[in-house]
């Protein structure tokens, strides 16, 4: 797959089959959605290639009411790799972009640039200045472009359409083994790691410290997972919260990779997030928060092993 960072390599993606968004996390919603783009694509001989934007629109226009992301940049790239696309075009979002009407945005990127032979989005597609744009008056434009346009139906689990909205809600809530269904993947946090309070290490339970995460965090809780350091995994137990155990009310995200013997300090960390295991909570003698630990990564193991089962 090739990534641009914006126009100038017209070869890669003219005559495009096009899907525009966010794709924030890359949800099965989205991957329905590359399944069609691709199945174009393959059909017309051309370019299977996602429009997104970076930064999101809404940093720009309301930076306070800025949602974290569910997904950094290279893992969104990653992502819309795995699902077929060939081309994405991360165009840095700016004013300029952002005052283009509908039909000016739609004939400057997608007929000018693009030169698109077709478009596939979803249902609550918004374009142009103010969102004034919607898939009714894209269906107009397409028309009269003598372009094809699929609206693809939205994807739902228990009667609610799957969404970066709700998938957020239930990160927030630490519903991570609903998250992760509704995204299709794990969801996965990274960070680079940094020097804690070392506690970890005198416990025999060395803990990675990660910081300058940019992706939403749960709740404080313990959870179950897989960490990545260069090309080797690991089974993991993530520890995020206080330590009131030891009286340290600060918020940290902890990572035990399970059988890590690694210097980690100063490396970049990724974690698949897959499930819940407890609550954070004090314990009476640090021999009783030892056993716990014990039981903690029996439970992170279990957990992956029950993932890749399935």
């Amino acid at each position: 797959m090739r990534r641009l960072d914006g126009f100038g390599a017209a070869d890669a993606y003219r005559g495009c089959v096009v899907a525009i968004g966010n794709f924030d996390g890359v949800h099965r919603g989205h991957q329905v959605m590359l399944e069609r783009l691709k199945s174009h694509a393959t059909k017309y001989g051309v370019p299977a290639v996602v429009f997104t934007f970076h930064p999101h629109p809404i940093k720009l226009l309301r930076p306070a009411q800025t949602p974290p992301p569910l997904s950094t940049l290279e893992r969104k790239l990653e992502l819309l790799e795995e699902y077929g696309v060939d081309v994405v075009i991360a165009y840095p979002t700016d004013r300029e972009l952002l005052e283009l009407s509908a039909e000016e945005f739609f004939q400057q990127i997608v007929c000018d640039e693009l030169q698109a032979r077709g478009m596939v989005e979803g249902p609550n597609f918004f374009f142009g200045k103010n969102r004034s744009g919607d898939i009714h008056r894209l269906a107009e434009l397409c028309q009269r472009q003598q372009m094809f346009l699929e609206i693809v139906e939205p994807e739902k689990i228990d009667g609610l359409m799957i969404s970066s909205s709700r998938i957020r809600e239930l990160v927030s809530k630490g519903q991570i083994r609903a998250a992760c269904e509704l995204l299709g993947h794990p969801y996965q946090i990274s960070g680079v790691v940094t020097k804690g309070a070392g506690r970890g290490r005198e416990l025999g339970f060395p803990t990675a410290n990660l910081t300058e995460i940019p992706t939403l965090l749960p709740p404080a809780g313990v959870y179950g997972g897989v960490g990545y350091l260069d090309s080797n995994s690991f089974s993991a137990a993530i520890n995020i919260g206080p330590n009131p155990t030891f009286g340290d009310e600060r918020l940290k995200v902890e990572v035990h990779l399970i059988g890590c013997q690694t210097d980690l300090y100063d490396q970049t960390v990724k974690v698949d997030l897959l499930g819940e295991i407890r609550e954070v909570r004090k314990f009476a003698t640090v021999d009783e928060l030892k056993d716990q630990v014990q039981s903690d990564l029996r439970s992170a193991e279990s957990l992956v092993s029950s993932y890749h089962q399935r």
